[in-house]
Formats: structure tokens, C-alpha cells, sequence
């Protein structure tokens, strides 16, 4: 790995800090508040070429890799974003861009990839589903081949965009799980269009992050033809994992991005902030929590950076980027909670918004997968028993 930033990279941290600052904090407080989607700066994201960081060049992107995106992401979350520097890219200019490039077929590239560089077209991912959890092996969403299509039947949870996506693509079973030898054969994955008849879309109410909505989707006999399918039929599992690193980088910036922007924001007010007579933050009780925090944040980047350079270059890298995503998580949480901590009373209002970020940043707890499954890996890459 070389440490040393190239002229591309420099780009990239100057642009989304730029973003950052035309997008900052007041403006994530109003959407929240409205519960509306930002159309102008998942357009601006488009016109920095961030939608098109992950695909070729010959489809219309930058053909970078993941040491940008990862870069991206926590810049524009650090710099003024909150979680929403992140959430607007991870899911259709992360995981759709790189579930499609590696596993789409030359149409499906043609007609996906230029429009997701573009700006034009917006994904959700159809993994999680109400029985299932995290156990995405035993998804229950059935597709039965008819003729030249397949029908979907099931239902989907907490998938993001799903209310304003496009398209969709969605981790069905083609064979029962009852019926194969391994639990990882027989799944499938479909691009599906949102417009579909047949899709019912129902949006959850939820903590925070209201700017965007996360769903509960339901399929009846929703038809998709035979080219829609992504990838091999019953063959779709290392497919999936293709789009699950990226994911986890992605949330790992959301830590370390989160955390640095309401550290930072701490540590201007206690520099400014007097009792009993001089800055709050000469007293190490509220200075040396905010350092621990991110101290632990900059290690967390760290190895982030090395799962990027493992991606980038073809290597496994399932436990850095777990290892990644649990690290900086808890970094990053440790980091917000001891801001609100050093805002005192006012940590607990709007208009500093650290309570927000608190909400934002304990949703990277639970996803794109919990910390105890992230640990669960990590801890059988060390050789303890699978547990699961």
C-alpha cells in the first residue's frame, strides 16, 4: 500500500469537501425535519462524477476503485454530510454498480451502468426480509420459472430507496433451501422494475434519517423475463458477497466520517464554550475522550484503506472489510456520544445537531450487517467454531 495521495485522490477530497460544505449541516437538519429526499445533491453527487467512481470508463465512469469511494464517502459525511454522505452512494454507485459490472450480462450492462454513472438511475438492494433477519440464506422470496419469465412472490424489510428506486436488484430462492446440499445454492438474483405491477411499496416509520425511506416490499406475482436475471440461476450467492465488501467499506466510512465531523464540532465549542472562567475543553475530562475516540477512529481508517486495497487488487478481503466496519462503528459511535457530551444540555438540541448524528451513526450498529455478525466472522477467520 502506498500512503502517498495522487492528483486523482486530492480531486476527489477537495471536490466532496466542496459538496460537503454546499450540502452541510443546516441543510440535512431541514430534510430530516421535512422527511424529503434531496434531489439537488444526489444531482451535484452526479456532476462530481461520484455516481460513476466504480464504473468503467467505457460505460460512462471514472473506472476508479474503492480507496476512492471510501475516500468519497467519509469525506462527504466528515465535512458537513452526516450519514447522508454515504447512504446517497453506497447502495446504487456501490453495490448496483459492482453487482452489475461483475455479474450482468453485456445488455444489462449497456442499459444499467452509463445511467448509474449519470446520475439517472437510482437502485435499492431486496436482501433483508421480516423471518429471515440476517440470515439471508434462508430468504423465503420465491421465483418460479414460467415460460420465458419468472414470478416473484415474497416480501422484502428495511430497504432503502425503495419508495423512489428505479430498480431493484432482488435475492429470491429458484430452489427451495430444503431442496439443495449447500444453504448457499439455489438463491438468485433478479433486476427487477420498480413499476412492475404487482409491487407494493409501504415505507417504516423510523428513528432517524428520515430523508430517506427505508420499506417494507411486497411482491405478488410480479413477472421479470428470463434476461432480467443477474448472474446464473440458483448460482447467485458469490454474486451477492460481490456486493456485500463494498457495502461494509461504505459503512465504514459512515463511522469514521460521522464520528470526525461531530468530534470536530465539539471540539470548536469547547474551545469556545467558558465555565467557571476558561474553555471547557482545557479540563482532560472532556478533551481526552472526544482523542481517545479518534485515535481509534484513525486506526479504523486505516485498516478500511488496507480492505479497499485489497478489493482494488482482486484479493480476499472479507475480514478486513468486517474487521473495517465493526472498528470504526464503535469508534465512531464513542466519538459522537462523547461530543454530545462535551455540548452539554445543548447536545441534546436541533440546531448543533450532534443529537442527529447520534441517531444517524447507531443505525451502522445494525447494518448493512449487526456488529455480532461482523464479530462472527471476524472471530471464525481466527479459528473459533462457526456459530451459526
Amino acid at each position: 500500500m502506498n500512503f502517498e495521495s495522487t492528483a486523482e485522490r486530492s480531486m476527489i477530497r477537495s471536490t466532496a469537501a466542496d459538496v460537503a460544505a454546499e450540502y452541510g449541516p443546516e441543510h440535512w437538519r431541514k430534510k430530516e425535519e421535512q422527511g424529503e429526499f434531496s434531489e439537488a445533491f444526489w444531482d451535484e453527487l452526479a456532476e462530481a462524477g461520484f455516481h460513476g467512481l466504480l464504473v468503467p470508463e467505457e460505460y460512462g465512469g471514472a473506472d476508479m476503485g474503492m480507496q476512492e469511494m471510501g475516500l468519497a464517502m467519509e469525506t462527504l459525511c466528515a465535512e458537513g454530510c452526516g450519514m447522508a454522505g454515504t447512504w446517497y452512494l453506497v447502495l446504487t454507485a456501490g453495490m448496483a454498480a459492482v453487482g452489475i459490472q461483475q455479474n450482468g450480462t453485456e445488455d444489462q450492462k449497456q442499459t444499467y451502468l452509463p445511467d448509474i454513472a449519470d446520475g439517472k438511475r437510482n437502485f435499492s438492494i431486496g436482501i433483508t426480509e421480516p423471518e429471515a433477519g440476517t440470515n439471508t440464506l434462508n430468504v423465503a422470496t420465491r421465483a418460479e420459472k414460467d415460460g420465458d419469465e419468472y414470478v416473484l412472490n415474497g416480501q422484502k424489510a428495511w430497504i432503502t430507496f425503495s419508495d423512489r428506486a428505479d430498480n431493484m436488484i432482488l435475492v429470491t430462492r429458484t430452489t427451495p433451501r430444503e431442496e439443495v446440499e449447500k444453504g448457499t445454492d439455489g438463491i438468485s438474483l433478479f433486476i427487477v422494475d420498480m413499476d412492475a405491477p404487482g409491487i407494493d411499496v409501504s415505507p417504516i416509520p423510523k428513528h432517524g434519517i428520515n430523508y430517506s425511506k427505508s420499506c417494507e416490499v411486497f411482491f405478488e406475482d410480479v413477472r421479470v423475463h428470463e434476461d432480467d436475471l443477474l448472474g446464473t440461476e440458483d448460482e447467485g450467492w458469490p454474486a451477492l458477497v460481490s456486493m456485500l465488501n463494498p457495502e461494509r467499506i461504505g459503512f465504514a466510512a459512515a463511522g469514521t466520517g460521522i464520528g470526525k465531523l461531530a468530534a470536530d464540532q465539539a471540539i470548536e465549542y469547547a474551545n469556545d464554550r467558558e465555565v467557571f472562567g476558561r474553555p471547557v475543553g482545557e479540563h482532560q475530562a472532556v478533551s481526552f475522550p472526544i482523542t481517545k475516540a479518534y485515535a481509534r477512529m484513525e486506526t479504523a481508517t486505516l485498516m478500511r484503506q488496507k480492505a479497499e486495497w485489497l478489493y482494488d487488487n482482486g484479493e480476499p478481503c472479507g475480514y478486513e472489510t468486517n474487521v473495517a466496519k465493526a472498528t470504526a462503528v464503535e469508534a465512531g459511535i464513542e466519538a459522537v456520544k462523547q461530543s454530545m457530551q462535551a455540548f452539554g444540555g445543548w447536545g441534546y438540541a436541533k440546531e448543533y445537531d450532534v443529537e442527529r448524528w447520534w441517531r444517524e451513526i447507531n443505525l451502522t450498529r445494525l447494518a448493512p450487517v449487526s456488529q455480532q455478525m461482523a464479530y462472527n466472522h471476524i472471530s471464525q477467520e481466527l479459528g473459533f467454531p462457526k456459530s451459526y
